[in-house]
């Protein structure tokens, strides 16, 4: 019997939970705990960490669970490397949901970086508007350059103060291109800085970069681990050994 567990946190993972429900497919759904009030979801669900890699170990094998789909953010790069070594511990079949990144298009002005840091070194010295779309976790590197200017976005208002002045837009996506465009030229944004997610939910301000001509800090995804992947909900399923039905 299958039991499948989907750790989760990401619009793709929410699609993909439907789908598992509407084939009645028995499974649990993880969310890492970041978000203050996750949405809910059709499946049995379950909040926080697993402890590590042991953990993970103790909950696949006490759960029965027969087969791991990692649908988490493509920068969950922890998460993703524990779910690959948790699953060859245990035997247990692995496969990312992974959406593919973002590619330049014409019209892009971007600075490719490897990481936040590198991000927070690319800024301009002189003093200017700044959209950090990068997650509250990484935004400490930011406070080098407090000369500028900050917009934050976050889903939940933040509980410790943080580490430079800013303006926290306090909103869940995903985010429309006419939204994106109002509020960078509302703002008076002059630099974006975002994660190379990818998918549709987190494109807009990048869209809305290019139409304003704007510069984009590109932060480029974390290496992780070899692990088969694909990009849609409908090859999980076939994965599972089910069609997806995807709303019809």
């Amino acid at each position: 019997m299958t039991r499948a567990l989907i750790l989760g946190g990401t619009a793709d993972a929410s699609l993909l939970a439907a789908e598992v429900a509407r084939a009645r497919i028995d499974a649990v759904y993880s969310y890492g705990g970041r978000t203050r009030t996750p949405a809910d979801q059709p499946l049995p669900t379950r909040i926080g960490g697993f402890g590590g890699v042991s953990g993970l170990v103790d909950f696949i094998r006490g759960e029965r669970i027969t087969h791991v789909i990692d649908a988490t953010h493509p920068f969950a790069a922890e998460m993703s490397r524990h779910a690959v070594q948790a699953c060859t511990q245990t035997g247990t079949p692995l496969i990312a949901l992974e959406r593919a990144p973002w590619t330049k298009a014409p019209g892009d002005t971007w600075t490719e970086v490897a990481d936040v840091t590198a991000a927070a070194a690319a800024l301009p010295e002189t003093p200017a508007n700044v959209f950090l779309a990068i997650g509250r976790q990484h935004i400490a590197p930011f406070a080098s350059k407090p000369q500028h200017t900050y917009t934050l976005r976050f889903v939940d208002p933040p509980e410790a103060p943080l580490p430079f002045a800013a303006d926290v837009i306090v909103s869940r996506g995903p985010f429309t291109f006419d939204g994106e465009l109002e509020m960078t030229r509302a703002r008076g944004i002059a630099w974006i800085v975002a994660r190379n997610s990818g998918g549709d939910g987190a494109r807009a301000k990048i869209d809305a970069a290019r139409k304003l001509g704007l510069p984009v800090i590109m932060i480029a995804r974390p290496e992780l681990p070899e692990r088969l992947r694909v990009e849609s909900v409908a090859e999980i399923m076939q994965w599972l050994g089910h069609r997806a039905c995807l709303g019809a």
